[in-house]
């Protein structure tokens, strides 16, 4: 196994002796909630096409497809490749007169706009530097260029410049930058103008703009660029990061992409005076990126109706639909297919993730397969973020000939592998990896795993189903995901799904649950709901009719409890929380752990683990027996990914069961473990994770061991007692495996859990920093409740900040709800005062 793990570091740059940080792809953009912004607007490299512009005449069309830009009449069945990097290139805009076209290009941790000479097939960079630069659009002359770009103030804005031979010049803002007085959540303070389009005219710019508005990214406006008067906003409806106006050849019809009350986009119509909108395409899934042809009559957009993205071209009168199909590719140089095979180490063939990286430094995939991109990277060990797709068996890839780099993985009970290959033109270029099981020493309880938090669909490029979302757990070795439905702002994607019946493919289970929001008392999931979808799903959402903090997430776990769900905290801390400190401090989980409906809190997930767990260790160290579980927050159709399903998973020690009983059991009574990589096992006196060990008054020294199995390097193995590290393993030069003994001492009541951490990234492990923890084993001594005064005065600190700020508000809507609620946040700090 030693020899497997330093094979896979060498797939990456090497590691420097500083500890490494992830950095957020495109570190750049200065607004919160990147996830978002980075899925609906910034290009992502997808397999199927992800952009379109129409040819001047308009027989052709120009689109972007696996990170080359790909041209094809209308009709035929022949892709040619116009261009192949460095990097990937996205958005194209073809100029009036036919000569050039200009696309964005992300290369070196920056998207920069270049101009394509479409006879030479000479290319010209015409923005420069770190900025993110996105959707640049012709003038109707051709003299000028619109576009989206983050220079000069890390927001989007929308330019203006002028475009010759040479390049571009006078570039300035279209509109000043502007912020908005109105308090926003997922976005920035300063306003964004994005989403350019031209009037036929060439004296008006349509585009999106939120400017005083608190939800979603904005409302159709028009503008003459440079002008000092306000933008008209033309269509106020909740529009998304990819409603896209685009003015029609008549200069008054408006074509958009809108989700309009419902849980998916399709095309709509409006007029610049704002007339009522009228839908023009229907469907469940989602129709974007469209383009007028210059004529009027036609329409090109990309639909996810397959799953995977796909490219249509529609007539206005009539509705008549052709698909464009790249039956046949024309590459720009030569290629080969390469063909992967995954086996265990029997030989028997086994599905996997896989990345592949060509001898031009850029990803591959096959032709069906849905890319996905890491959302994050350290810069010290990787040129750029990693991209991957699942593989269910064998899979074909074509790439560019030369040295290709492969890595595969199967979840966390499987060692990655890497390999180099060399791609020739001639021959069979084959390739089997075998992935090594990893393997607890069996003393270890038998464990199922689960992802406790996952959203199948969640506003991204793709369209997931039940089924897709098992074969991806299936790569992952997944048993159960946990498909927590929620909403994106207005929509509910995946609430058309609820069921308390699981889907079961094979061995993998999904089940229906929910996810419920309120950003003011933190968010919790609902897991096995025996009845209904609780709604509205969501509470304090100010400058909305629902902007009441009531209920209270107490209200909403017992009426979870009621239906015999459990109920868990998920993501809650970056930082470490001092209470006297925070800014704000509203985040409820001490105060629902106190009173005892909290199940579980996600100690592994989307947030700082270390941060969580310092709060955690507070509260075991009251006797408040709160598990750990774990969930990846995976967006699981969406192209740049916040991990694989299953990153961040449970170890659910059930003997195997699947059945409701069992998991909603093992995770109530702590019977779990949380990780992003290492596997753990833990025992005390041969009593197991979850276990409560009683002794009489008097010191006690009793004997533990320990084991881990990590796919990647671990710095930190270690006993922890009452938030104290009394046992450290030392490890020799294979740091993946490890097997302690050891003895430690008792004389009060308290808790034991074994921990395993990294200070820094690891490239085989796509998230913050590699760590994983089990639940305690609690220790009873003569019936005595675990003590700590420091741990009471602080949540007593931390209650005072959160009654304050509930007491504040003047949102409630009636004082009914808010004296409830503030009797409701003192009854817990009450639990704290009595620890004091």
């Amino acid at each position: 196994m030693r020899s497997v793990v330093s094979i896979v570091v060498m797939g990456f740059l090497a590691l420097p002796p500083a500890f490494a940080a992830r950095e957020a792809v495109l570190k750049q953009i200065q607004l919160p909630h990147n996830y978002y912004f980075r899925e609906m607007l910034l290009p992502q490299l997808t397999s199927g096409p992800s952009s379109v512009t129409f040819s001047p005449d308009g027989q052709s069309l120009v689109y972007s497809m696996a990170g080359s830009l790909w041209r094809q009449a209308i009709g035929a069945d022949v892709a040619q490749e116009l261009t192949r990097g460095p990097g990937y290139d996205y958005q194209p805009d073809w100029s009036p007169d036919g000569r050039h076209i200009v696309f964005t290009r992300h290369h070196a941790n920056a998207i920069q706009i270049v101009r394509l000479d479409v006879a030479t097939g000479k290319e010209l960079q015409l923005t420069s530097g770190s900025d993110v630069n996105l959707q640049p659009r012709y003038s109707p002359d051709g003299k000028r260029l619109a576009y989206v770009s983050t220079k000069d103030t890390g927001h989007f804005n929308l330019f203006v410049a002028e475009i010759a031979d040479q390049g571009l010049s006078a570039s300035k803002f279209a509109l000043p930058p502007r912020e908005s007085a109105i308090s926003r959540y997922y976005y920035s303070t300063h306003d964004h103008t994005i989403n350019p389009s031209w009037t036929p005219d060439g004296e008006r710019l349509v585009f999106v703009s939120n400017r005083e508005i608190a939800y979603g990214s904005g409302s159709v406006c028009v503008a003459e660029p440079d002008s000092t008067t306000a933008p008209t906003c033309f269509n106020n409806e909740e529009t998304s990061w990819r409603a896209q106006p685009e003015v029609g050849p008549d200069g008054d019809r408006v074509l958009y992409s809108s989700y309009q009350g419902r849980q998916w986009h399709q095309l709509w119509l409006t007029t610049l005076s704002g007339d009522a909108t009228l839908p023009l395409t229907f469907g469940e899934f989602d129709v974007t990126q469209a383009r007028w042809s210059p004529d009027g009559r036609r329409i090109a957009y990309v639909s996810n109706e397959d799953g995977n993205l796909s490219l249509w071209v529609q007539e206005v009168v009539g509705g008549k639909r052709t698909k464009i199909r790249a039956v046949r590719r024309e590459h720009r140089s030569p290629v080969a297919l390469l063909k992967v095979r995954l086996t265990d180490a029997s030989g028997k063939n086994v599905p996997g993730r896989l990345s592949v990286v060509g001898s031009d430094a850029r990803a591959y995939a096959p032709v069906n397969a849905w890319i996905h991109a890491d959302d994050g990277f350290d810069p010290q060990q990787q040129r750029e973020e990693t991209r991957y797709f699942h593989c269910l068996d064998v899979c074909e890839v074509e790439v560019p000939l030369g040295d290709v780099a492969v890595t595969a993985w199967r979840g966390q009970q499987y060692t990655p592998a890497h390999r180099t290959i060399k791609v020739g033109s001639s021959g069979a270029n084959e390739l089997t990896l075998r992935l090594e099981e990893l393997r607890l020493p069996a003393w270890a309880p038998r464990s199922i795993t689960a992802d406790m938090h996952v959203h199948m669909n969640y506003g991204g490029h793709y369209r997931s189903e039940l089924q897709t979302l098992a074969r991806q757990a299936q790569a992952e070795n997944l048993d159960v995901v946990y498909n927590t439905i929620v909403n994106k702002e207005q929509r509910v994607p995946d609430v058309s799904l609820f069921s308390t019946k699981p889907f079961v493919d094979g061995r993998t289970i999904v089940y229906q649950s929910q996810e419920y929001h309120t950003s003011f008392w933190g968010h919790m999931a609902l897991l096995h709901l025996d009845d209904h979808y609780l709604t509205p799903g969501f509470s304090a959402y100010q400058h909305s009719a629902l902007t009441s903090p009531y209920p209270h997430n107490g209200v909403i776990a017992d009426l979870a409890h009621a239906q015999n769900a459990i109920v868990g905290y998920v993501h809650p801390y970056d930082w470490s929380i001092v209470p006297e400190k925070e800014k704000a401090l509203t985040h409820t989980f001490p105060a629902d752990a106190a009173l005892g409906k909290a199940d579980y809190v996600e100690v592994v997930g989307f947030a700082d683990h270390k941060s969580t767990a310092e709060v955690w260790y507070r509260l075991l160290n009251l006797g408040f027996r709160v598990p750990t579980g774990s969930g990846t927050d995976a967006m699981t159709n969406y192209a740049s990914l916040r991990g694989p399903v299953g990153m961040n998973r449970a170890y659910l020690h059930t003997e195997g069961a699947t059945t409701p009983a069992a998991l909603k059991a093992a995770v109530k009574s702590g019977r779990t473990v949380a990780s992003n990589g290492p596997q753990l096992a833990l025992q005390i006196d041969q009593r197991n994770i979850g276990d409560v060990i009683s002794l009489p008054a008097g010191k006690h020294r009793l004997r533990y061991r320990a084991s881990m199995r990590s796919i990647a390097p671990i710095d930190h193995l270690e006993i922890v007692q009452n938030g104290r590290v009394v046992a450290s393993h030392h490890f020799d030069k294979d740091r993946t495996r490890a097997d302690m003994v050891g003895e430690i001492d008792l004389e009060a009541s308290g808790w034991v859990l074994l921990r395993a951490w990294n200070e820094g990234a690891n490239p085989l492990i796509l998230d913050l920093y590699p760590y994983a923890t089990t639940s305690p084993i609690y220790i009873d001594v003569a019936g005595q409740s675990p003590k700590s005064g420091a741990d009471a005065q602080y949540f007593v600190q931390w209650m005072d900040r959160v009654i304050d700020a509930a007491e504040a508000r003047d949102d409630y809507n009636d004082n009914e709800e808010k004296e409830e609620t503030l009797k409701y946040l003192g009854a817990a700090r009450e639990v704290f005062r009595g620890k004091l």
